[in-house]
């Protein structure tokens, strides 16, 4: 771990660093008793897919991605979800008509068998295409290259330009990822490459950070892994390259050939091979790959000491307050912070085009707090919280889940419009008081055969059916950051989180 003399006041990343280091470093102790033997290669259990296939994603409205909490693949800035390979993927839901739920896995959880279980649809967190890997599952067509490189810690004194200035130092990596094949390979060549394994829960940011902290000598990862990360750590030196071009794709259950061609055309739009085999890619890639790898300090300024302050929360900026809101009103304060990050995306001075204002998009109208003290969170979010607890009130009588749905449902739409889709699931021999029911109905009062008989009218029940359906998916997620933040200690942020690049 860095002393405090180590600590540059030049340089806000040393200071991060240090911070992180103490979160790191007691990680690492637990880490290094963990230590395995060589395992089988990738440790699933579940070997054939279950049957669900782009008909059946369409049916249920939902894509699930399996993904890391990572600086690359997924993660919470200022309350909003972001992160290279979320909004890449949140742009095909959005093309097809699907609400994205991101699915975390729990420490032990495999992801190749919570793809082929059916838990998620889809893995996206920067997988090199590997013959093991392969074996399992299915590959899109690439949307990345990347280049393998050796990275050591400055603590070894110097630049290893090949791999034979690296003989006698051991490298750390996990069985389990891309790397461990490329190491392996150059053991076959004749080279004098000593490998230490590690558990799998240490991913490769993980072991960046053991590196940069001199807790191990080298290890390996991805070049954009490696830029992205040397934004806020200090003490990393790259070193040589061993692999070069290798192709990243998202990872699909093998019976699903439907949702393949749709998902290779989305990523032929965005990425493919023009002559002599150069890359090219969409405006809207090379975008993302400078907002998260390149040029952009966003990541940087995710783990500045500052942002970390206690005025942010591990979730939004306003956690304390919601919080506090929240037990006020005896309400979930998970499913509130949730509820703002959808209707605002915790912007106080948010107003809609139906004139909704603040962080909670409450209507003037319907409130007698004055407008202007509508834009200060904390009226906002209270006028919010005691809408919404009037509308779980109404709802009492049904299950926790249902009511919840039902309340977010009459939150965005309104109480007409609900009380509309229940009368048609009466109409249709369904229960008024499943959300499953009423969200058909909701889509029902978009056709004129049916809104015409219904009291109040048309309504655009496609947004209310995917405005709680994502609500309720930020929600679960939410719930996953904080449950596996609390299994670990040290301040809030992504590496209180496990991950699996």
């Amino acid at each position: 771990m860095l002393s405090k003399d180590n600590i540059s006041v030049k340089n806000k990343r040393v200071v991060t660093f240090f911070f992180l280091s103490l979160f790191f470093s007691a990680c690492f102790n637990s880490e290094k008793e963990k230590v395995q033997s060589e395992p089988d290669a990738l440790n699933v259990t579940i070997s054939e897919p279950v049957d669900r296939d782009l008909a059946e994603i369409k049916q249920t409205g939902v894509l699930r991605m399996i993904t890391s909490y990572s600086s690359g693949a997924y993660f919470l800035y200022r309350g909003i979800e972001v992160g290279f390979e979320y909004e890449l993927i949140r742009e095909f839901a959005k093309q097809n008509d699907l609400a994205l739920e991101v699915v975390i896995p729990d420490e032990g959880e495999n992801p190749y068998d919570l793809l082929n279980s059916g838990v998620g649809d889809v893995i996206a967190a920067n997988y090199t295409i590997t013959p093991e890997r392969e074996e399992i599952v299915k590959f899109t067509r690439p949307y990345n290259l990347v280049d393998q490189i050796i990275v050591v810690s400055e603590e070894l004194g110097f630049e290893p330009e090949s791999i034979t200035d690296l003989v006698g130092i051991p490298i750390t990596i996990r069985r389990n990822s891309s790397y461990y094949k490329e190491l392996k390979n150059l053991q076959d060549e004749g080279f004098d490459v000593q490998i230490n394994l590690v558990s799998e829960e240490m991913d490769t940011e993980t072991l960046l950070f053991q590196v940069a902290s001199g807790n191990y000598i080298a290890t390996v990862a991805d070049d954009n892994i490696f830029y992205a990360s040397n934004k806020y750590m200090n003490g990393l030196v790259k070193g040589p390259t061993i692999s070069e071009r290798d192709e990243i794709a998202w990872a699909i259950r093998k019976n699903a050939s439907d949702f393949e061609s749709r998902l290779n055309r989305f990523l032929f739009q965005h990425f493919k091979y023009g002559e002599n085999g150069v890359p090219r890619r969409s405006t809207f890639l090379n975008v993302l790959r400078k907002k998260y790898y390149e040029g952009s300090s966003q990541i940087a300024d995710y783990f500045n000491p500052e942002y970390k302050s206690e005025e942010y929360g591990t979730i939004s900026p306003y956690d304390s307050l919601l919080q506090t809101v929240a037990d006020e009103f005896d309400l979930d304060w998970v499913m509130l912070t949730a509820i703002a990050a959808q209707e605002s995306k915790f912007d106080p001075y948010s107003e809609s085009w139906a004139g909704a204002v603040g962080i909670m998009q409450v209507l003037p109208r319907f409130s007698d707090v004055p407008e202007d003290s509508l834009f200060i969170p904390e009226y906002n979010i209270r006028e919010g919280a005691r809408i919404l607890k009037d509308h779980l009130d109404h709802y009492s009588y049904m299950d926790s889940t249902n009511r919840w749905q039902l309340a977010l449902a009459t939150y965005n739409a309104g109480m007409g419009h609900v009380a509309d889709a229940r009368r048609l699931s009466i109409d249709h021999n369904k229960n008024p008081n499943e959300w499953e029911t009423v969200s058909e109905s909701l889509l029902k009062l978009m056709q004129r055969r049916y809104y015409q008989h219904a009291r109040y009218g048309f309504c655009r029940g496609i947004e209310t059916v995917r405005y709680v359906n994502e609500i309720m998916n930020r929600y679960n997620t939410y719930q996953s950051i904080l449950a596996l933040t609390e299994t670990r200690s040290g301040p809030p942020g992504i590496f209180g989180i496990k991950t699996f690049n």
